[in-house]
């Protein structure tokens, strides 16, 4: 059974920085693609970051292009979404997420099986 366990997040001023990290295990890490997500209070989970499972290629929602960073390490079994610059609007619960013949970048939340509990980040301005 995969398990997928997020870190890292907390309360931060706008403009700080946060590492969220994946922890996953029950499966071969590095065979996944792996993407992070979002979920914003009363509104829908949404993409936010991708990586293969080589970490040669990563994929952004356009909002988050230049601030955040994805990356991953398979030795330790952990992906990473390093977050700067941070604004009130990045405020929300952040999930990591993949699946089994997971596309690189793919987006839609149907392509993903397993998913992490979340970890929540609020900026406050």
């Amino acid at each position: 059974q995969v398990q997928l366990v997020e870190s890292g997040g907390g309360l931060v001023q706008a403009g700080d920085s946060l590492t969220l990290s994946c922890v996953v295990s029950g499966r071969t890490f590095s065979n996944y693609n792996m993407g992070w997500f979002r979920q914003a209070p009363g509104k829908e989970r949404e993409f936010v970051a991708a990586i293969t499972w080589s970490g040669n290629t990563a994929f952004y929602t356009d909002s988050v292009k230049g601030r955040f960073t994805i990356s991953r390490d398979n030795a330790k079994n952990t992906v990473y979404l390093q977050m700067n610059s941070l604004k009130p609007v990045d405020t929300a619960v952040y999930y990591c997420a993949t699946g089994e013949g997971l596309r690189p970048g793919a987006r839609p939340l149907n392509e993903y099986h397993y998913w992490g509990q979340g970890t929540q980040v609020t900026v406050s301005s």
